[in-house]
């Protein structure tokens, strides 16, 4: 019979104190990022999760049970997905960038290195696995 594994070492506080900083500095860039179109929210979710998962039980139960972040978190973790809903928003605001970009004025070069990073980013988006049906969709 094999024993449960060993609950990490503590870890010094002022490590715990730079991770509950970054999460916390995660959790603000994904508010951001609800607002702005090119800066993404789910990432810096998953980095705010790992981060609080290595400094707060309180934090980490309080973003994984959250209303809105919390089944993104739950999602990716379990099944690797991207809800549907979430696909849309996400490839709809990527299609809308460069066009915006180009009418404000924005140099032809990086309209199309902008245009270059949103394919692969929609790529990679759209072939994640949907993930099962939430009670909303």
């Amino acid at each position: 019979m094999s024993e449960p594994p060993a609950s990490p070492p503590p870890r010094p506080a002022l490590f715990r104190g730079l991770w509950i900083a970054f999460g916390l500095v995660c959790v603000g860039a994904a508010i951001v990022g609800v607002a702005l179109p090119l800066v993404p929210t789910t990432p810096f979710l998953l980095l705010a999760a790992f981060a609080f998962a290595r400094s707060s039980p309180r934090l980490h139960a309080w973003l994984l049970g959250h209303k809105r972040f919390g089944p993104l978190i739950t999602n990716w973790r379990e099944h690797g997905a991207i809800s549907p809903r979430t696909k849309a928003i996400s490839v709809g605001v990527m299609a809308v960038m460069p066009p915006l970009s180009f009418g404000l004025g924005a140099p032809l070069w990086t309209v199309l290195l902008q245009a270059a990073i949103l394919l692969g980013s929609a790529t990679f988006i759209l072939t994640r696995p949907n993930g099962p049906k939430a009670p909303d969709e």
